[in-house]
């Protein structure tokens, strides 16, 4: 084993820990403003938890859209 990944490995123990709490982001999809979507997701996020996904909505106001980003956990 290397050494120095060896040295920070000991100096920061979580290192390994926050690599595998890193969300990896699958798929990503814009499309028109829906006020309701954020009941959709939050729904999904529940439902599907099991699952190891994650649903994250964001809102672009100037463009008027929404984007729907799948995460694996």
């Amino acid at each position: 084993m290397d050494t120095n990944n060896e040295n920070l490995e000991k100096a920061n123990p979580n290192t390994e820990k926050k690599d595998k709490d890193k969300l990896e982001l699958i798929a990503a999809k814009s499309f028109d403003e829906y006020d309701q979507m954020y009941k959709v997701i939050d729904f999904l996020n529940k439902t599907l938890k099991h699952k190891k996904v994650m649903f994250g909505l964001t809102k672009n106001t100037e463009k008027k859209t929404m984007t729907i980003s799948i995460y694996e956990v």
